[in-house]
C-alpha cells in the first residue's frame, strides 16, 4: 500500500500559520543540505494531495515557477508536474494542469488512492484538510520542518483529535538555516 506522507512547516510553538493565514514567519533561506533533502523526500511521490484553499496558491506558485527560465528547478518541476488531487466541496471546475478535484468522502477517497500501485503520496494542506486526515488515521509519516519561531497564536494541525495520537520518532535533523526536520510515523 501506499504512504501518504505530510510535509508542513510548522512554528516551534506548533502552528502553520498564524491567525489570519499570515506565513511570514517561515524560514525560506534554506540551505543545499535542507534543498537535497525535500528532493528525496519527493522524489518518490506521484500524487500530491491539497485542500482547496490551499490549493489556489500552491498549484499557481510552483506552475509559475516551473515554467519561468529563470527559476525553473528540479524541486519546481516536480511540484509542477506531479499529479495533484484536490479535495473540495465547492469548486467543480477549474483550470489547473496536472490537477483533478475529489469530491466524495475523505476517508474513502483517500484510502482508494494509497490502495492504487504508484509510488507514495504527499499532502501539504490546508489547516482543515491536514487536521481531518490526522483525525482519520490517514497519515502514515510526519515530516515537520519546524522553524525557529514561535508565533503565540494560530492554525495548528493537532486539534479535535478525540484520543492521543502516538507515534514513533524515525529522524530528527537540524539545518543550518535553523529548521529542524522532525519525521514521525505511526
Amino acid at each position: 500500500m501506499r504512504k501518504l506522507k505530510l510535509q508542513v512547516q510548522i512554528s516551534i510553538d506548533g502552528f502553520i500559520a498564524g491567525p489570519n493565514s499570515e506565513m511570514d514567519w517561515m524560514t525560506w533561506n534554506w540551505d543545499e543540505a535542507l534543498k537535497s533533502y525535500v528532493g528525496a523526500l519527493t522524489e518518490p511521490i506521484d500524487t500530491i494531495l491539497l485542500g482547496r484553499v490551499l490549493a489556489q496558491g500552491f498549484i499557481d506558485h510552483w506552475a509559475g515557477l516551473a515554467t519561468n527560465p529563470d527559476t525553473s528547478d528540479a524541486i519546481s518541476r516536480k511540484f509542477h508536474e506531479t499529479p495533484k488531487v484536490v479535495f473540495t466541496h465547492i469548486l467543480h471546475e477549474h483550470s489547473w494542469a496536472h490537477t483533478t478535484l475529489a469530491h466524495g468522502d475523505l476517508v474513502e477517497e483517500v484510502t482508494a488512492l494509497k490502495q492504487q500501485p504508484g509510488g507514495d503520496i504527499i499532502v501539504y494542506g490546508g489547516g482543515k484538510f491536514v487536521t481531518s486526515l490526522i483525525q482519520h488515521g490517514l497519515i502514515d509519516q510526519f515530516f515537520l520542518f519546524v522553524n525557529p519561531t514561535a508565533i503565540g497564536q494560530g492554525m495548528p494541525i493537532f486539534q479535535g483529535l478525540e484520543q492521543k495520537l502516538n507515534l514513533k520518532l524515525v529522524e530528527a535533523k537540524a539545518f543550518e538555516c535553523g529548521i529542524a526536520v522532525v519525521r514521525y510515523e505511526l
